[in-house]
């Protein structure tokens, strides 16, 4: 049977992060997994993982400044300094409350400037996170939300994380964006797995739970454990409504 994290960045978003992750666990999902904590003091995010034996499997980069446009810093030249110390600030905070991952967002930007400057910053986050055990994720994201993303296809990122050459740099491999961006999704997981960190899921096109829309998950997920994955996957849909109510598609997989 399947694994899932809940994606608190979506999954019970009207509760503060500590209360979500209680909500994950009554909900019986295995992990739990955020966007930007920030703003949540650490300590009761550890406390209440403590509390429900949770692990949060990852957390973003700050956006930089979202009211200007900004949709993370990494891969932009003129900014390094502000993404370094995003990349400081979310490896920091992954430390205090034992997270496995941190997703370097890399933002809008293209071209040479921009790719050498994701790749630096990507190695500098690479350096500071290995000794704690962490691990750096990027992730390409599809052009209809997030148009002009640095990021934007599976082939891009390998040549981006062959290019690095850190033990602890891997994928993002999210089923809602790749098919948007490239579909084929069960070749592609099979090419891409020796390279990927973790895995997403939600309905296309809406975003939504796995239940309906053009991707037949009891294919993917089936395709997932037969390649050997066996950590908790992603949740990382908008729900319509309570979330509570949006969950029937567990009892098919968990």
């Amino acid at each position: 049977m399947m694994k899932f994290s809940a994606n608190l960045g979506f999954l019970w978003n009207e509760l503060d992060l500590p209360d979500a992750i209680r909500a994950a666990k009554s909900a019986r999902f295995d992990a739990v997994e955020c966007h930007w904590p920030y703003d949540v003091s650490a300590q009761d995010v550890k406390a209440a993982l403590k509390e429900t034996g949770l692990v949060m499997l990852g957390l973003n980069t700050r956006r930089g400044n979202v009211e200007g446009g900004d949709n993370g810093l990494s891969a932009i030249p003129e900014r390094v300094e502000e993404a370094r110390a995003a990349i400081d600030e979310a490896i920091n905070y992954a430390v205090e409350i034992n997270a496995h991952c941190v997703h370097v967002m890399a933002g809008f930007a293209s071209g040479p400037e921009a790719h050498k400057t994701f790749a630096s910053n990507l190695k500098y986050a690479c350096d500071i996170a290995i000794p704690h055990g962490i691990q750096i994720l990027i992730e390409p994201l599809n052009g209809y939300d997030a148009p002009g993303y640095f990021l934007a296809s599976t082939d891009q990122a390998r040549d981006i994380i062959n290019e690095v050459k850190a033990d602890n740099i891997a994928l993002m491999f999210d089923c809602y964006h790749v098919q948007l961006i490239e579909g084929d999704l069960s070749h592609r997981l099979e090419k891409l797995m020796p390279i990927i960190g973790h895995i997403q899921f939600a309905s296309v096109p809406d975003r939504g739970s796995p239940d309906h829309g053009e991707i037949n998950f009891e294919h993917v997920f089936s395709t997932i454990s037969e390649l050997g994955y066996s950590a908790p996957v992603g949740a990382e849909y908008k729900p319509v409504g309570p979330t509570i109510d949006t969950l029937s598609w567990m009892s098919k997989y968990a």
